[in-house]
């Protein structure tokens, strides 16, 4: 049995369907990535897993029970920081675990200080710049205590420079934390870099049509995406979307 098991879930809006019979199986400690072309439906699917929308048919479990429709039982990461303006960044990274009525100060100050953010502990979001407040949500994410964490293309925003920095800073916490991750992107290299695990949705209704394990080793390489492998696995996903 696996963490997240999703089985034969579709969703229509409109009378036009969205999702057609997705079915996915993440293990605990698994990075997945959802990748797919933009309106591929993949943020449609963060908010079912999420208990913000209701599917027409199918069923979503988390540790073996049935989360459909419930919420609070993942910790979300949307593409914006989604910082709020009046609380500092301690306060901002405590928001998920005073929600259930828990409060570490002293393991969020340590976070803070594992992000390199020492010093920002009582800063506004507004004197942070766009790489250091999504640090700071993933931070947040990371502290509260559920056990899936789905980060839905935080990334996006940001410029290339500060997007590589991001993804090495994104392994680098997740490898000592080892927290279960649904990545949600419709960047190839980024998914490759990332992941252990790929699933390919396609579009016009989305549907699961290829999956690929990711064969690279752990800590990965900052310059893994110029090498023969990468490229090669690159073409196959490029292929596979290009003919959703």
């Amino acid at each position: 049995m696996g963490l997240l098991e999703i089985a034969d879930v579709s969703k229509s809006f409109d009378g036009r369907k969205v999702l057609k019979d997705i079915s996915l199986e993440l293990q605990e400690r698994e990075f997945v990535t959802i990748l797919g072309p933009s309106g591929s439906g993949k943020s449609t699917l963060f908010h079912l897993i999420g208990g913000l929308l209701n599917p027409e048919q199918g069923s979503i479990k988390l540790n073996g029970e049935n989360i459909t429709g419930k919420r609070g039982f993942i910790s979300y990461m949307p593409q914006q920081p989604s910082l709020f303006p009046w609380r500092t960044v301690l306060e901002n990274v405590l928001l998920g675990q005073e929600l259930h009525e828990k409060r570490d100060v002293e393991k969020a100050v340590a976070m803070i200080a594992k992000a390199g953010l020492s010093g920002y502990e009582h800063s506004m979001p507004n004197e942070l710049s766009g790489g250091m407040k999504q640090r700071v949500a993933f931070i947040r994410a990371l502290l509260s205590p559920q056990s899936l964490i789905c980060l839905d293309e935080p990334f996006t925003a940001l410029d290339g420079f500060t997007r590589i920095d991001m993804h090495q800073w994104l392994l680098s916490i997740w490898s000592e934390f080892q927290r279960t991750i649904l990545f949600v992107t419709h960047n190839i290299d980024e998914a490759l870099f990332l992941s252990d695990r790929i699933i390919v949705l396609s579009s016009n209704p989305a549907t699961v049509i290829y999956e690929v394990k990711v064969p690279f080793e752990r800590p990965r390489k900052s310059n893994l995406p110029l090498e023969n492998e990468f490229l090669k696995v690159k073409k196959e996903l490029y292929e596979a979307i290009g003919g959703a």
